[in-house]
């Protein structure tokens, strides 16, 4: 009988090791990554039936890498872990996410989020469903602002809000340093901003970048 292929992303070496030894009796794991941009590297490699990822991975937040490998691989199945945010909740549901749990959730619940997702059901933990009506009512359109920002945008946001310089994000992006400058003053002249750290503000309130 063939195990139903899982890939994990998160930066916690400890939390993904005990993930591990949950999940390995019923599933295949076929890979782990500690970043965004290593699980959009290796996601389409692996082809796993779900992914299970932290959303605030650095170099790219998981958020942001998991949405994107569903328009490259629609049938993967994603699965979102963090803190307790409702907004960020609402977002991860809203762009195609098919579970969200908390990092303080049963092991129980990532079972059963991930059978239900084999399924082509959603899991939302209990723990913050309420919270997220409450979303939906009072906020009908989150990251509005970081929606209006490119993908290459956000990147760029996100990197240096994480603190690295221009050519530490040019080597990572693979571009040059003339081109973050363009794409960092580009977001800031599109949102207003004057500062580096009203970015890294931006960055922070617009979930881009994610602790």
């Amino acid at each position: 009988m063939t195990l139903p292929r899982l890939m994990l992303a998160d930066d916690h070496t400890i939390l993904m090791e005990g993930f591990r030894k949950l999940l390995e009796p019923q599933y295949e794991i076929v890979g782990t990554v500690s970043d965004g941009r290593a699980l959009m590297e290796m996601a389409p490699k692996l082809n796993p039936d779900v992914i299970v990822a932290d959303i605030g991975m650095p170099l790219m937040n998981g958020l942001e890498a998991g949405l994107r490998l569903k328009q490259q691989m629609p049938t993967t199945k994603l699965i979102l872990t963090m803190n307790e945010d409702p907004d960020l909740a609402v977002e991860a549901m809203r762009s195609g996410a098919c579970g969200y749990l908390l990092k303080t959730s049963a092991a129980d619940e990532l079972l059963r989020a991930i059978q239900l997702a084999l399924k082509g059901k959603s899991y939302v933990t209990p723990q913050i469903a309420r919270g997220m009506q409450k979303s939906f009512i009072k906020n009908p359109s989150v990251k509005g602002q970081a929606k209006t920002l490119t993908a290459r945008q956000r990147e760029v946001v996100q990197l240096l809000a994480e603190g690295k310089s221009m050519k530490e994000v040019a080597n990572i992006l693979k571009v040059t340093p003339r081109t973050v400058a363009f794409h960092k003053y580009r977001v800031m002249e599109v949102l207003s901003i004057e500062t580096t750290a009203e970015l890294i503000q931006f960055a922070i309130k617009s979930k881009i970048l994610v602790s």
